[in-house]
């Protein structure tokens, strides 16, 4: 496991090890999408990560669309969101904000009736979920067709994606990752399946990637960008997704984060059947043709295949999800070889502390890997 625990220089940020946080969108917010106490213990008890990535989190009330995710435009957030970054910092650890604009897979029960903003006006197979007077469970609704976005809109979702970065770092967070994978508004953008666009935002490759290239402009007009990053996922189906050719995609991206020196690129490309299924033609190639900087991979690792991946030199961090939900001290189980804990799925989404928070680490009193 030695590889996973060399440092690692990202962007601004020197990391004690690769074992990287990815993130997880759990569902404890208030109903008004501002944090609370919960989100404190949480993160705090997970800085022996590398680096930990927050749980999307979104720039603009018309790209929200998950019950009690939380947000990033208002100062209320801002303020809520003080404490959990000071107290990941008082272990020792560092924390990005992924910032969020879910586009055409909000409901319309979220933003007041109206129709959701999207690239073109293709509605996604599939259901979200609303809050039900009366019943404590979710109600599923099918998706609705999206708006096309006019210059506007687009204005306006590239502004909301600067102040999320600006109050981001007025929240104490180390940088941002701009979220560009999973089906939302800018995966949206970059891929032929959602993309019908016959304007500068459409098209080829390079045309898709504008809307990701004005967002990462205006996000480095508040940070530098050795503290910012972009996670994709190319060759994804999630959120039915689809794109003519994957591998463009990739490549367009990389130039994209090449040009502007960002501090990494997160690609979402499983190496096993799991969660995401695996791509028939993987692109973390093509990525790297493009991009000469750290490549974090995420997708089903386990720490053996995480630590021969970053042997390989095939990526230089992974990052990793459902096992941080109940191993709170994931690095340090995996460097003294312990035993890791199975999560409760049941209870990922929904609930307080429990299934959350109340997860123990396997010794209180280990020393996390620094």
């Amino acid at each position: 496991m030695d590889a996973l625990f060399e440092p690692l220089t990202l962007g601004d940020l020197e990391l004690p090890n690769r074992i990287l946080m990815a993130p997880l969108t759990r569902g404890r917010s208030e109903e008004s999408h501002v944090p609370n106490d919960l989100q404190i213990d949480y993160y705090a008890q997970r800085a022996g990560a590398g680096l930990i990535i927050s749980e999307a989190t979104g720039v603009h009330p018309k790209g929200m669309g998950w019950y009690r995710a939380p947000g990033i435009w208002s100062n209320e957030m801002v303020a809520a969101w003080k404490p959990v970054t000071e107290a990941v910092h008082a272990r020792g650890g560092r924390v990005f904000l992924q910032l969020w604009h879910m586009g055409r897979v909000v409901l319309p029960t979220y933003i007041g009736g109206e129709a959701p903003l999207a690239p073109s006006a293709v509605t996604a197979d599939g259901e979200g979920f609303v809050p039900v007077e009366g019943q404590v469970e979710l109600g599923a609704r099918p998706y609705v067709e999206p708006k096309a976005m006019d210059q506007a809109d687009i204005d306006e979702a590239v502004a909301a994606y600067g102040r999320g970065a600006a109050n981001a770092r007025d929240a104490g967070f180390d940088g941002v990752e701009i979220h560009a994978a999973n089906g939302y508004l800018i995966d949206q953008f970059l891929r032929s399946g959602t993309n019908r666009r016959t304007d500068d935002y459409g098209g080829s490759a390079k045309n898709r990637a504008r809307f990701l290239r004005e967002v990462t402009d205006a996000v480095l007009a508040e940070l530098p960008p050795g503290r910012v990053g972009v996670r994709i996922s190319p060759t994804s189906s999630f959120n039915d997704m689809s794109d003519e050719a994957p591998a463009e995609v990739a490549a367009e991206v990389g130039r994209v984060a090449e040009q502007a020196k960002l501090a990494y690129v997160h690609l979402i490309e499983p190496v096993e059947e799991g969660f995401m299924p695996m791509p028939d033609e993987p692109v973390a190639g093509d990525l790297r043709s493009s991009y000469s900087g750290p490549i974090l991979q995420n997708g089903a690792f386990d720490a053996e295949t995480g630590a021969k991946h970053v042997a390989d030199k095939a990526a230089d961090a992974i990052v990793f999800g459902r096992p941080f939900i109940a191993n709170p001290d994931l690095a340090y189980r995996i460097r003294e070889g312990k035993p890791l804990a199975e999560p409760n799925m049941e209870l990922a989404y929904v609930g307080g502390a429990n299934g959350y928070s109340d997860y123990p680490p396997y010794d209180e009193q280990a020393e996390l890997p620094r």
